[in-house]
């Protein structure tokens, strides 16, 4: 099997990470020796994570407890920086996507790394998407938004013009989730906003037009299963149909575009997993966990490995031969 969503965090140091931007840049609060720890903002807790996050030594014996023969590894994504000066943002990527090539280094069949871009700068985005992959990296992740530019922005759809030149896959991961005060607890942003962030990237990018400017080669995935997009797409033919305002820059019915995604399976439930392979197709749906955070696939490939639905065929295409085929491993 292989899993082509996971994260990792390497062990920043609160002095590096305040060398950089003392109130924005992440770090890692450990004690020596522990198996837990806290990623740190400025000098507030972020998140409780576990080893799995930056020891690629126990993630690897994880790994093998749950069958992973292959697990790519991208950024936690408040790892981006995409608010900080350009330049600085550049530089924290590069030395990132170093780090991330580093933690899989010791096990280079196990381990591949996606790349992580200053996406608030075309021209330094894609030169580091280029180095990054030059370097190791099997392609890149970057957020669905860079504040109020979704992924319909001109200078967002050109850097996935380059990535598509480039032959450099892209992951589109939601994050800075919409909603703000209004899902204030029982982890609503992450249920709620966060699905929407990533059907709200796909949509953006097919009623724009912009899939008809970015060449048909761009490989791209989005996370956690295309959030609403398989669920609601039929609402959004329907608007297509009857409605000049969403026709005006799609030129084709939208489910036709759906061809053009790839989604992973992280959607928990057979019933949402036989919809996602109908819509998609069994060929644009990949094995990913979310792995090793708790909102994650806990046994990493049940749901598809129990999906009764699924010929052989199409199994083996979800657990592994459509990552091959993504990431050209």
């Amino acid at each position: 099997m292989i899993d082509m969503h996971s994260h990792f965090f390497p062990p920043i140091t609160r002095e590096e990470a305040h060398a950089v931007e003392p109130e924005r840049a992440p770090w890692l609060a450990v004690e020596t020796g522990a198996d837990t720890g806290q990623i740190m903002l400025a000098d507030r807790p972020f998140r409780p994570v576990y080893r799995a996050l930056w020891d690629p030594n126990f993630r690897v014996a994880e790994l093998d407890q749950q069958g992973i023969e292959t697990q790519i590894v991208c950024a936690t994504p408040v790892m981006f920086g995409y608010a900080w000066e350009a330049s600085k943002a550049a530089e924290w990527a590069a030395r990132m996507n170093d780090r991330a090539i580093d933690f899989c280094a010791p096990h280079p069949r196990r381990l591949k790394a996606l790349a992580q871009v200053p996406l608030q700068d075309l021209k330094l985005a894609c030169a580091e998407a280029s180095r990054a992959k030059a370097a190791g990296c099997v392609g890149v992740q970057i957020g669905n938004h860079l504040g109020d530019k979704d992924l319909d922005h001109e200078q967002l759809v050109d850097f996935l013009i380059h990535c598509a030149e480039q032959a450099i896959p892209v992951l589109v991961h939601p994050w800075d989730m919409m909603g703000g005060n209004r899902m204030k607890k029982w982890m609503l942003p992450w249920l709620v906003a966060m699905p929407a962030e990533t059907q709200l990237g796909m949509l953006s990018l097919i009623l724009s037009g912009a899939m008809e400017r970015i060449p048909e080669s761009l490989k791209i995935c989005f996370a956690h299963g295309g959030g609403g997009f398989a669920f609601l797409l039929g609402r959004v033919d329907n608007a297509w149909r009857h409605r000049d305002i969403v026709r005006q820059d799609c030129p084709n019915l939208p489910s036709s575009y759906a061809r053009r995604f790839h989604v992973d399976s992280a959607v928990f439930d057979p019933r949402a997993l036989r919809l996602l392979t109908e819509v998609m197709g069994p060929d644009r749906v990949m094995l990913g966990s979310d792995y090793p955070f708790p909102l994650g696939e806990q046994r990493i490939g049940n749901l598809i490995q129990h999906a009764d639905f699924l010929s052989k065929d199409d199994r083996h295409r979800l657990l592994r031969g459509n990552a091959e085929a993504f990431f050209a491993l």
